[in-house]
């Protein structure tokens, strides 16, 4: 990482809270308010926008840990704010506490993490994984065997 990053530095995202991000499971609305999936989402950008100009071009931020209250209901047509904070920096972690408010005061509060990787460190584990994932698929593929075919050998 590229020395600067320190513990007290905030980024900030001001958001429309739009249709697309009310709460749904299995393609269904269930509420039409802010949904916390869309409110995790939001937080981790403007944690992430704290880290982006520090990063090495070897280097990429990758989120290992999240930790949400969602607190209040946010309508869709009203604005959030998003403030991350780096509150700790310790071997390859940077760590935000994250707030986020709209008209009415904070709606959600919390923690996110992020680790400092080395891209090619990231591109091997996801060969590794498509190698894992291949095989997995062409297990599925083949037909069970029976029992009596498997006794026989």
């Amino acid at each position: 990482m590229k020395p600067g990053l320190a513990i007290g530095q905030t980024s900030r995202s001001e958001l429309h809270v739009t249709d697309d991000m009310s709460v749904r499971f299995d393609g269904k609305l269930v509420h039409e308010l802010y949904s916390t999936s869309s409110l995790v989402l939001h937080m981790e950008q403007t944690a992430r926008k704290l880290i982006v100009p520090y990063l090495d071009a070897d280097e990429e931020g990758m989120g290992c840990h999240v930790e949400v209250s969602h607190l209040a209901i946010t309508l869709p047509g009203m604005t959030i704010e998003v403030i991350a904070t780096v509150s700790d920096i310790r071997d390859n972690k940077i760590v935000a506490e994250v707030e986020a408010s709209n008209l009415r005061g904070k709606i959600a509060r919390g923690t996110v993490t992020q680790a400092i990787i080395k891209k090619q460190w990231l591109d091997n584990r996801m060969k590794e994984m498509a190698v894992l994932q291949n095989i997995a698929a062409k297990k599925q593929a083949q037909p069970p065997v029976s029992s009596k075919a498997a006794s026989k050998n």
